[in-house]
């Protein structure tokens, strides 16, 4: 079921891309844009670039999980938990990202620009692909805007123009809520299939685009519309191993998917990612891996002071030598052993799942309150009790209390659940800096001053280069 879910869309988003990329004149755009198949081919060559191996499909989270409070990065990763910004290397790979991301929002403006000239395609769908695009250009610029600042915002209004000036982020960000408001409107109730957005989706983007802009009443808001429409629940685990059922290679779709980039097992169309955890002697990764992050049982705090009795722990880690002492643990929230090759892992990508929205809200219900509530606290609780493989929406022995927190404790405590929650997923990095206490938390933990250049990645010589509007030194990111 799931490769004729994703391997078919694949096999035409990326017949599509190639012809889009490679020689875009060839295709005449009274001729392209006609028929709804037409569009939604275009529609899925935006996907390409964002699923590659070189942006969120491998190298993005796993940049990501350098910078972080759990663990640590290794062997070319090592540099980047030194937290004092990128080496060549990184920056070669950032710049690799920045690529991707464009030729994702490229895509998207061809989309948004021409789907409404088409002549026999009618204005439901036309509304709907215009929306999934609007969808995928905001989903693009959020991620360049928290990690590059200001961009450059190339739309379907100027997608011709070689060279335009950097924006600011506020400019980027209104570009992304003016995508969203779209996206949330036209969007269907129900994606058609797995992996396309849903109106309730482009709420929780949205909501987490408050989110990091410190907007936390409007975070609140969007996130408590998707909690009320009852489509998402979180998938109840009693063993550790039951987490398979919510990240394993085989999971067409959960209760807890709200949008998601797909992967099916095959090679050139898995998720990359997988590779980077694992040792090769671990057989849990297929073709082999790179084992690239770790953390250690001992020297780690966040990982020595975790309760062993929340499940997350036990499934989230196992034990290797990796020739760094016998304390070393790999990561293991993904696996799968009959990967084929190194992007062939079936394991989906969860850029938002339910677990995620609820502590969302938590924090921002409570910043919005001025102190916890008996509303936050059940959604942090909800997930707590997950963990720890209890009934979710039922009462437990394990529950936090309301009484035993103020204001920074409670947010100190979403934060720290956060934390353990998303691990592996590529989220933490952009937690700590968003409230704040990446420099606070980073020292205390893993014994690092953070520079202040480390929470930009350099704008790449590339771009610099191409775009004669740019000045090398006046545009570039501090530090670099």
């Amino acid at each position: 079921m799931k490769k004729l879910i994703l391997i078919l869309p694949a096999i035409i988003f990326l017949a599509c891309e190639d012809a889009l990329v490679e020689s875009p004149k060839s295709l005449a755009v009274e001729t392209f844009y006609n028929t709804a198949a037409e569009v939604e081919s275009a529609v899925n060559a935006i996907y390409g670039p964002l699923r590659s191996d070189n942006c969120l499909g491998g190298l993005y989270p796993a940049q990501m999980e350098a910078y972080v409070d759990y663990g640590y990065g290794r062997g070319s990763y090592g540099i980047l938990s030194e937290f004092q910004g990128l080496d060549p290397t990184n920056i070669t790979r950032t710049g690799q990202m920045w690529d991707q991301f464009y030729l994702a929002i490229r895509n998207a403006n061809l989309v948004i620009e021409n789907a409404p000239k088409g002549s026999r395609i009618s204005e439901a769908d036309i509304a709907k692909y215009v929306a999934e695009a609007k969808f995928l250009r905001a989903l693009s610029y959020f991620y360049l805007v928290r990690n590059y600042g200001g961009v450059i915002l190339r739309t379907e209004a100027n997608m011709t123009e070689q060279s335009l000036p950097r924006s600011s982020a506020d400019d980027i960000y209104q570009l992304v809520l003016s995508d969203l408001a779209v996206a949330e409107q036209d969007l269907p109730d129900a994606p058609a299939i797995a992996g396309r957005p849903s109106k309730w989706a482009a709420k929780t983007l949205l909501a987490d685009v408050y989110f990091y802009k410190g907007q936390y009443s409007e975070a609140r808001s969007k996130a408590l519309e998707v909690i009320g429409s009852n489509k998402y629940s979180l998938v109840q685990v009693s063993v550790a191993d039951d987490f398979q059922k919510i990240f394993g290679p085989d999971v067409v779709s959960t209760t807890e998917e709200i949008f998601y980039l797909k992967y099916t097992r095959q090679s050139g169309y898995g998720f990359n990612l997988v590779m980077f955890a694992h040792h090769p002697g671990s057989r849990l990764h297929g073709a082999g891996g790179y084992y690239a992050h770790y953390t250690d049982s001992q020297a780690n705090p966040v990982y020595k002071n975790w309760d062993s009795a929340d499940l997350r722990k036990l499934y989230g880690w196992y034990s290797y030598d990796i020739g760094l002492g016998p304390n070393s643990l790999l990561n293991k929230k993904f696996t799968d052993p009959q990967a084929l090759g190194g992007s062939g892992a079936g394991n989906d990508y969860p850029l938002y799942r339910y677990a995620d929205l609820l502590l969302l809200y938590a924090e921002a219900d409570s910043r919005v309150s001025n102190g916890p509530t008996a509303d936050g606290m059940e959604k942090l609780n909800m997930v707590r009790r997950r963990a720890y493989g209890k009934n979710p929406a039922a009462p437990s022995e394990i529950d936090l209390a309301l009484a035993d927190y103020n204001a920074q404790s409670f947010l100190d405590r979403v934060l720290q659940e956060r934390g353990y929650e998303t691990q592996y997923e590529g989220k933490r990095w952009l937690d700590l800096k968003r409230s704040g206490k990446a420099k606070e938390i980073i020292k205390a933990t893993v014994g690092k001053d953070v520079a202040d250049k480390q929470f930009l990645w350099p704008i790449p010589v590339s771009e610099l280069n191409f775009n004669t509007v740019l000045d090398a030194t006046r545009d570039q990111n501090p530090g670099y």
